[in-house]
């Protein structure tokens, strides 16, 4: 019997919406500074976040100590509740009849995870950055979902970002970017069709 393809999706921008453009508004009016400063302080420690060097509880300390306006347990609850599920999301239960489907995201487990338990069973895998101390672009976090693929034959990664699409060409899967009309959907499901 022929192996199914693997299906390897990020989260973010693909499954579930970025952390919404209002999240960041809100945090810049309790703090009294703009939403681009908040943004480029968080960029500034993203990666830590990220790859779990700064543990989910730090970060809202961190972002306190920085703008001390801002309401932690208000704002945790304001991110867990902007983050919802994209019509992609939709199509995971028909495409893991025919795929092994894999989410791998730069995320916080502790936000992300209470959106996915909705779609977690239609998947084999799922891999969060901070609670693997590694993130995208990083080779090494593809290597660790791939070593988890019941077959490397057929393999497509879909991601909104374009530099977390060259590890993946390096390792020989195929590759797709996302875009926000989802014309990307079509794409899957020819190569996932392609097999059966």
């Amino acid at each position: 019997m022929k192996s199914k393809p693997q299906l390897v999706l990020d989260i973010a921008g693909v499954l579930v919406n970025n952390i919404s453009s209002d999240f960041w508004e809100e945090l810049g009016r309790e703090s009294g500074v703009t939403f681009q400063v908040i943004k480029e302080r968080f960029d500034e420690i993203r990666r830590n976040l990220w790859t779990g060097i700064l543990r989910e509880d730090q970060f809202w300390i961190w972002l306190v100590d920085c703008f001390p306006g801002i309401n932690k347990e208000r704002s945790k609850e304001n991110l867990i509740r902007s983050l919802e599920l994209l019509q992609p999301a939709g199509y995971l239960e028909q495409w893991s009849q025919n795929a092994d489907i894999h989410l791998l995201s730069n995320h916080c487990k502790e936000w992300i995870d209470p959106i996915l338990t909705s779609i977690k069973r239609y998947t084999k895998n799922v891999i969060i950055s901070n609670q693997v101390g590694l993130c995208k672009p990083d080779t090494q976090i593809y290597e660790l979902i791939e070593s988890r693929f019941e077959s490397k034959d057929r393999v497509l990664y879909v991601d909104d970002q374009e530099k977390n699409l060259k590890p993946a060409n390096k390792l020989g899967w195929n590759t797709l970017l996302a875009d926000n009309q989802n014309k990307w959907v079509n794409d899957v499901e020819r190569f996932i069709r392609a097999d059966v």
